[in-house]
């Protein structure tokens, strides 16, 4: 499904009200958000509107899609930090019902085992909200990455680490840690949110494109409940 908002407060409401409906809908659901200027304002509702409409989000499960390794979770550029302070710190949510991939760890690879087993044992994703990435990546699976992870340590892109490098002031080994593919794709509903012309080839690519991992947000043409929620300029060039 397509949904095409005519303004960026009518994309932020939209985006926003999906996720509390989950919420009300099933009051113990598990929900993952993205970060990033798509999504920082749908947050900062989201939190508004559990407050002002008394929503019980006792039993909800927040996590994060992604997060950078080697970085301390105050880190402002941390996606941890970043759903903090936009939501769960607004809204007094502790840190029991929140998940995370870690920034730090001797294991890594065991870490997301039990990030992916801890997500399973409250039974499965509900809701995953995903940003788009303009070339098509989704949290940090970059283009070819491998589709059969459930989660996994992977290189950022070039930019993306060179801002991190510059903004924490060493030249360290920075990864992106993150939902793997299949992972996304055994979500039972997921949301695509995209907004700007910036995103306009992107969304195009993802939508009218050939479906592979050259271009990993062109998988969700395959998932049986996705909508893509798109702003005006982010939907220019899609065909009917």
């Amino acid at each position: 499904m397509i949904t095409i908002a005519e303004n960026e407060q009518i994309f932020d409401q939209t985006a926003a009200s999906r996720v509390t409906d989950q919420i009300i809908s099933k009051p113990d659901s598990v929900i993952g958000l993205s970060t990033g200027r798509t999504t920082g304002n749908m947050h900062r509702l989201i939190a508004v509107r559990c407050e002002e409409g008394d929503i019980d989000t006792s039993r909800v499960t927040f996590f994060g899609v992604d997060e950078i390794t080697q970085v301390p979770r105050d880190y402002y550029g941390s996606c941890y930090r970043m759903i903090r302070s936009e939501m769960l710190d607004r809204m007094g949510f502790d840190d029991e019902n929140f998940l995370m991939l870690p920034t730090f760890s001797d294991d890594f690879g065991q870490a997301c085992k039990d990030f992916v087993k801890e997500i399973e044992a409250r039974g499965g994703i509900d809701l995953l909200i995903l940003g788009l990435g303009e070339n098509g990546h989704l949290g940090f699976n970059q283009p070819h990455s491998p589709y059969e992870k459930d989660a996994w340590v992977t290189d950022m892109d070039p930019e993306l680490l060179a801002r991190v490098r510059r903004e924490v002031g060493e030249n360290g080994d920075y990864k992106g840690i993150t939902l793997g593919l299949q992972m996304i794709m055994s979500s039972r509903r997921v949301i695509l949110v995209a907004k700007g012309a910036h995103k306009a080839n992107a969304v195009k690519h993802m939508l009218n494109g050939n479906v592979s991992t050259e271009f990993p947000a062109s998988l969700l043409q395959k998932h049986p409940d996705c909508e893509f929620l798109l702003d005006t300029a982010a939907a220019a060039l899609i065909k009917e």
